[in-house]
C-alpha cells in the first residue's frame, strides 16, 4: 500500500482539530477543494473512512480517532524538528497552541500574547478554552495553562502569577437596600453567581482566617462556567462573585465593584504554563516560556 503523504496527514489532523473543511482549509491556507481531494486520498489509501461527514458537521469515526490519537505525537516531533531547524537561520516561525480554562485567557492574552507576537512576526498563536482538562500532548497542543493543583505530575509547571488572590465583589447597585457581608456566613444571605467546573461541580467558596480554611455552598440563581461573564454579570448588579484580583482590581479603582470579606481570602494555587518534560522543547514553545519566567520575575518585583 502506497504510504501517505506529509500533507494528507496534516490536512487529516487539521480537520480533526477544527471539526471542519473549512476553517481547516483557512488554517492551511489552502483551498477547501485541495482540502477535501486530500483527505478522501488519504481515505482512499488507507480502504477507511475516517471521518462522517453531513452537511452541518465532520466527525471523524472510531478509526479515524484512534488514527489520530496515532499521528498526533509523530506530527508533533516533526514540528519540533522543523522549528529548531529554523534556529540556526533566525526566529521561531510556525503555529504555538495553547490549551487553557476561558478565565486564563484574561491573564495570558494580556500582557503574554500581544508581547510574543510583537517579538516574533512569524509566529502564529491559537487558543483553545476549555473548562475540563485535557491531555495537551495527545490533543496536539504545545502547552497548556491551568491552576498549578490541576496540572498533571508528570508535566513541568511553569509559573504565570505566582500570588493569585480570589475575592468576593459586588456592583453599588446590587447592594442598595443589602447589608454588606461581614463574615462569610453572611453570603447565604445574599444572591451569588455560583461557578460549574469543568468535572461539572459546583465550586465552593474558599474562606480563611486564623490557619483555618472553609468552604462555603453559597446561594445563587445563577450558575456560570466562565469567569468572564461572572465579571460582567457582577458588573451588571446580578450578584456577588468571587472572581481573581488580578481581574477585578481596575473595577474596583473605578468604583463599579466593591471588595468584601478581605480578611477571609486564602492565597491561591499560582496560574501557571505547563508542558511535556519528555519532550524536546521546541524553540517557538521555549521562547514563550522565557517570555513567561520573565513576565513572573517582573510581576514579583511589583
Amino acid at each position: 500500500m502506497p504510504k501517505a503523504s506529509l500533507v494528507e496527514l496534516e490536512a487529516f489532523a487539521a480537520v480533526a482539530r477544527t471539526g471542519g473543511f473549512r476553517a481547516a482549509a483557512r488554517q492551511l491556507n489552502i483551498s477547501s477543494s485541495g482540502l477535501s481531494h486530500a483527505i478522501a486520498a488519504l481515505e482512499e489509501r488507507m480502504n477507511v473512512r475516517l471521518f462522517n461527514r453531513t452537511t452541518r458537521s465532520v466527525v471523524l469515526t472510531a478509526a479515524g480517532a484512534q488514527f489520530l490519537e496515532e499521528i498526533l505525537p509523530a506530527l508533533a516531533a516533526i514540528d519540533s524538528a522543523i522549528d529548531n531547524a529554523g534556529e540556526h537561520v533566525g526566529e521561531p516561525s510556525g503555529l504555538l497552541r495553547l490549551n487553557m480554562a476561558a478565565g486564563a485567557g484574561h491573564f495570558v492574552i494580556e500582557p503574554l500574547i500581544r508581547e510574543y507576537l510583537k517579538r516574533f512576526p512569524r509566529m502564529q498563536v491559537e487558543i483553545v478554552t476549555e473548562a475540563a482538562l485535557v491531555d495537551v500532548i495527545g490533543k496536539g497542543f504545545d502547552a497548556g495553562i491551568r491552576l498549578l493543583d490541576a496540572i498533571p505530575p508528570d508535566m513541568i509547571a511553569v509559573p504565570i502569577i505566582p500570588d493569585l488572590r480570589l475575592v468576593v465583589v459586588g456592583a453599588p447597585a446590587y447592594l442598595q437596600g443589602r447589608a454588606p457581608p461581614l463574615v462569610p456566613l453572611d453570603l447565604l444571605s445574599h444572591d451569588c453567581i455560583r461557578y460549574r467546573l469543568g468535572s461539572g461541580r459546583i465550586y465552593h467558596w474558599e474562606f480563611a482566617q486564623d490557619g483555618e480554611r472553609t468552604e462555603l455552598d453559597v446561594p445563587g440563581r445563577l450558575v456560570l462556567d466562565d469567569s468572564g461573564l461572572m465579571l460582567n454579570a457582577a458588573l451588571n448588579g446580578v450578584g456577588l462573585a468571587y472572581l481573581a484580583e488580578q481581574t477585578i482590581a481596575p473595577y474596583v479603582e473605578e468604583g463599579r465593584l466593591i471588595r468584601f470579606l478581605e480578611d477571609w481570602m486564602p492565597a491561591e494555587p499560582p496560574l501557571c504554563l505547563y508542558y511535556s518534560g519528555r519532550r524536546q522543547v521546541p524553540a517557538k514553545l521555549r521562547s514563550f516560556i522565557d517570555l513567561v519566567r520573565s513576565h513572573a520575575q517582573e510581576a514579583r518585583r511589583g
